[in-house]
């Protein structure tokens, strides 16, 4: 199959709440991710998440939906003078080392307030599924308004780390995050997605490419590459 019928079954795939995977890049991370719509989110997509990736379960959403949401990146949290002045161990926890990018894409952790301790299948799926139809409803809104219902139905920190594309998107960062939220643009969806990284059995590293395409077959999950989503871009 070529790239751009790969696209279109993908695609296809996620617009119906379908699991898509998606490897980074062989320059970069080089993980696999299983990915959902936050909107479809299930207690039986977090089981499936939780049990087959054995990575950290994000929510990755659009620089758009931060932005309207008011969310900020933590490590400009993290490193605001104000901040570090009254907590110094913020200045020694400095990241300035990450070997695979200059900048995290993490912001705040959510819990839907509905939850009890916001850990278990069901409580994940319901702060997912509801970040995700939020987003949805707020897009016409003011950022005032859409703070405020936030606020209304949900509180930080809690057990959905989310994770904010960087500006210009794809134009700028090619990283999980962006990658995750481009599926969800070309999908036709909101963009926030569900998803989780592949970890080998063992958990010592990430589950090779090769491994995840044997996952994707056996369970007929479409399989995309960071540069098939790019060229899907005209990038």
């Amino acid at each position: 199959m070529n790239s751009s019928n790969l696209i279109e079954e993908a695609v296809a795939a996620f617009a119906q709440g379908n699991p898509v995977m998606v490897f980074d890049s062989d320059f970069r991370e080089c993980e696999t991710d299983l990915l959902w719509p936050a909107a479809v989110a299930t207690p039986a997509v977090m089981r499936r998440l939780r049990q087959d990736c054995g990575g950290l379960l994000f929510l990755a959403i659009g620089n758009d939906v931060g932005e309207k949401f008011g969310l900020p990146w933590l490590q400009d949290i993290h490193t605001h003078p104000a901040l570090v002045k009254e907590n110094p161990v913020l200045g020694e926890l400095i990241t300035d080392d990450l070997q695979y990018d200059t900048r995290s894409a993490f912001t705040l952790s959510l819990n839907h307030r509905d939850t009890y301790t916001g850990i278990t299948d069901y409580d994940r799926a319901l702060t997912t599924r509801r970040f995700g139809e939020l987003a949805t409803e707020m897009a016409e809104a003011s950022t005032i308004d859409a703070i405020t219902a936030l606020g209304k139905e949900f509180r930080t920190p809690g057990h959905i780390p989310l994770c904010r594309e960087a500006p210009g998107g794809l134009d700028t960062r090619q990283g999980h995050t962006e990658l995750a939220v481009a599926i969800a643009r070309l999908a036709g969806l909101a963009p926030c997605t569900i998803g989780a990284e592949m970890l080998q059995p063992d958990g010592d590293r990430a589950l090779s490419v090769e491994d995840a395409r044997v996952y994707a077959t056996k369970h007929g999950i479409p399989m995309l590459t960071g540069e098939e989503i790019m060229r899907a871009f005209d990038l």
